[in-house]
């Protein structure tokens, strides 16, 4: 191979090898920054949301990205939750009104299928921060 095409093969990797060291730089900014913000919108922490999501046992209904062992199909995925317009099909999708469904369920719609579980003030922020980490 001729030095010039070696020289070429050499800047082609380099080149590749920085758009993926770029590109994962971006991608960890761009969690920081909605973990950042899912933190200020609803007042509760990411990661105690997660734990709290396991310790209610929501994934045994829900599918839920980046909770261990939630793989539920009885109640709808909440893969992409923060980006959709309502919650249960009646809340505007805030952190106020999620927190509230969290909490009361069967208050905001009676006889629907999710479960009172006890929720707390905290737990639901905590929860709600999580949640909306799923873009």
């Amino acid at each position: 191979m001729p030095a010039s095409l070696k020289w070429l093969a050499l800047l082609l990797a380099a080149s590749v090898l920085a758009a993926m060291a770029a590109g994962a730089v971006m991608y960890a900014e761009t969690r920081a920054r909605t973990r950042v913000m899912a933190e200020q919108v609803s007042g509760g922490t990411v990661t105690a949301g997660r734990a709290a999501i396991a310790r209610y046992g929501c994934g045994s209904c829900h599918a839920i990205p980046g909770v261990a062992g939630a793989s539920g199909s009885v109640g709808p995925s909440l893969a992409k939750v923060a980006v959709r317009a309502s919650i249960a099909g009646r809340l505007p999708n805030d952190a106020e009104a999620m927190a509230l469904w969290l909490r009361h369920p069967q208050a905001v719609t009676p006889r629907n299928g999710m479960p009172e579980q006890g929720v707390t003030r905290s737990d639901a922020r905590d929860i709600t921060a999580y949640l909306y980490t799923l873009k």
